[in-house]
């Protein structure tokens, strides 16, 4: 790795958050398989991951300073995974303090512990809607809903940070996730294993899934090579699709099936922007949101060039095999 390196073993000690969801819970497993020494962040409360060896956990949330430096004490690096995802029950303000204020308080424990490379996690979502694509690192920043709006906003307080303070930052972008274990996408598989999935628009949209194994690649790569420093890195995987060839694999691997025809978008934009209207004053997840209608109508499509380029990224696992791992996993799991 070139900094803070264990002669002996060649390991690190690593600060994480998100250890407890899919992303961070499979970093947390990869890197205690790499030998490296890990402390993880944790809500009281939360379900921890069953691991080969145990971390350290520190109890904890972004909003705990005391927590944060705990956590990131003579860690080497720390790896930023956790984040508000893209719900629609909480206010604007609640994604600002956790994507934006939480960042920035990790960023400066780590600074003051010495802290040798910060990998932070934002994603291809701060793109928007690609309309000429694919996109790249170099594209304008285009964030459609407060989610990535506000990872737009920590990825670049976390590069500023770095250049105004010495502390070497990397971001990554990750395309969209899955995997065995994911649970994201598991309504669009299970639909479409039971035959009951009609494509909303056109079809035509793009959509760039990453396999969860190159993406933890990818986390690798940033961690440990020092042109990843002070710059964005786009790690998706080998190719997009089209949300018609999305649905048409899966099917194919379920053995289920689409429906022949299309719905219309525009009226389950509408019924989307009521369903939260009503639900969200009062605290309430909706039923169907306007961002979840995006996954159909906003094309997400990207170049990895620069991933592969600077980095040596490789994506291995192709959307058909992909997939195929993914059903396998669920039908094992009992959920297909």
């Amino acid at each position: 790795m070139g900094w803070g390196v264990d002669e002996r073993t060649g390991s690190v000690r690593l600060a994480l958050t998100g250890a407890t969801g899919y992303t961070g819970g499979r970093l947390l497993a990869a890197f205690l398989e790499d030998g490296h020494e890990v402390v993880a962040l944790a809500r009281a409360g939360s379900r921890l991951p069953t691991t080969s060896r145990p971390p350290v956990w520190v109890e904890g949330d972004l909003a705990d300073r005391d927590a944060l430096g705990r956590l990131v004490e003579g860690a080497q690096a720390v790896v930023h995974v956790a984040a508000v995802y893209r719900t629609a029950g909480h206010p604007d303000a609640y994604y600002r303090e956790v994507n934006v204020g939480g960042t920035e308080r990790l960023l400066e424990a780590a600074s003051r512990a010495g802290a040798a490379r910060f990998v932070h996690t934002s994603t291809v979502g701060v793109h928007g809607h690609v309309a000429h694509p694919p996109a790249d690192e170099s594209s304008a920043l285009g964030p459609g809903d407060i989610y990535q709006l506000t990872k737009a906003e920590g990825e670049l307080l976390a590069l500023d940070f770095g250049r105004r303070r010495g502390l070497p930052v990397a971001v990554v972008r990750p395309g969209a996730i899955y995997g065995p274990g994911e649970t994201r996408l598991l309504k669009l598989f299970r639909a479409i294993a039971r035959g009951r999935y009609a494509i909303v628009g056109s079809g035509r949209t793009f959509y760039h899934p990453v396999f969860i194994d190159d993406l933890v690649q990818g986390y690798r790569l940033a961690l440990t090579r020092p042109e990843a420093v002070g710059q964005p890195f786009i790690i998706a995987g080998p190719r997009y699709v089209t949300q018609a060839e999305l649905a048409a694999v899966i099917a194919r691997h379920t053995g289920g099936r689409v429906w022949p025809f299309r719905i219309p978008a525009a009226p389950l934009v509408w019924a989307g922007a009521l369903c939260e209207a009503v639900c969200v004053p009062l605290g309430i997840e909706p039923p169907l949101h306007r961002r979840r209608v995006e996954f159909w109508t906003k094309s997400r499509a990207f170049s990895i060039e620069k991933a592969r380029r600077v980095l040596g990224y490789a994506p291995q696992v192709d959307l058909d095999e992909g997939v195929a791992r993914t059903v396998a996993a669920y039908r094992q799991a009992g959920w297909l």
